[in-house]
């Protein structure tokens, strides 16, 4: 975990609570994905018209990533049609560290040692605080579809994390990679949403057109920084450090959203930073 990956993954995590924030500010979380995932395709489109091809051995894994994505997109749109977005995006970035951990031990041989280990354990801990603190604090029952989706999201955001990080290792391009990872998993919801919507989809989508494809572009930079950063550091202590991004987004969603984030969550993420601190003394 060199400074510059450091930075590329902290990055990545600022610019992913950014997209997401967008997309849940619009209404139709159809449309919202419709619109970032073709945002994304074009992008895709673009780069791997200038990229190398993958290597024959990552296209599995791209396959596989790309239907493990669109899972996560419809997942992602079940979970903020349900709840809040400073509740919901915190429960499907938490989950993931520690998933990533056992898959990366078990598929990848990356066995974490004692310093790494306790530093997600931590992070994870904090970052599930900033989210369950608000189930707590409502002083309403949970909403437990909506716990579901975004647990379920979760599990999908580790397992994709975890493929990936197996594909573009064997990819010999990462900008390739996610060049055609971008325009695979891209085009699935707007091709849902035309067969559906049919005539009225570009109706509805030009109110919103602008803030969905910007989406689009920031979804391919934040997960290009961390294909480009699995490549160069093990996959657990990245899939940790990016889920900073829930600070980002509580803050979002207490400032624009006007969601409640309190003391204890300040608590939570701060025992989240700890946690990020013990995972990085061991880079």
């Amino acid at each position: 975990m060199t400074p510059l990956v450091v930075a590329a993954v902290l990055m990545a995590a600022v610019t992913h609570a950014s997209w997401n924030a967008i997309a849940h500010g619009i209404r139709d979380q159809l449309l919202a994905f419709t619109l970032v995932g073709g945002g994304g395709a074009v992008c895709g489109l673009a780069l791997a018209a200038v990229t190398p091809l993958p290597a024959a051995g990552a296209w599995p894994f791209l396959l596989a990533s790309a239907v493990l994505h669109i899972v996560y997109q419809a997942l992602l749109m079940q979970s903020f049609r349900l709840g809040d977005f400073g509740q919901m995006y915190p429960i499907a970035r938490g989950t993931a560290p520690l998933v990533v951990t056992v898959l990366a031990a078990v598929f990848v041989h990356e066995l974490p040692d004692g310093w790494a280990l306790a530093g997600v354990a931590l992070a994870s801990t904090g970052l599930v605080g900033v989210a369950l603190w608000g189930i707590r604090g409502s002083g309403t029952r949970p909403h437990w579809p909506a716990l579901v989706a975004a647990l379920a999201t979760g599990l999908a955001i580790a397992s994709y994390t975890t493929v990936d990080g197996l594909g573009v290792r064997a990819s010999g391009s990462s900008l390739g990679y996610i060049a055609w990872l971008m325009l695979l998993e891209g085009i699935a919801i707007p091709a849902y949403a035309l067969a559906t919507r049919r005539g009225r989809l570009l109706t509805e989508l030009r109110p919103f057109a602008l803030r969905g494809l910007a989406g689009g572009v920031l979804s391919v930079f934040a997960y290009g920084l961390v294909l480009w950063a699995q490549t160069r550091a093990p996959l657990a202590p990245i899939a940790a450090l990016r889920e900073s991004s829930i600070i980002v987004g509580a803050a979002i969603g207490a400032l624009f959203f006007k969601e409640r984030f309190g003391a204890p969550r300040i608590a939570a993420a701060g025992l989240m930073v700890i946690g990020i601190g013990l995972m990085l003394h061991t880079g």
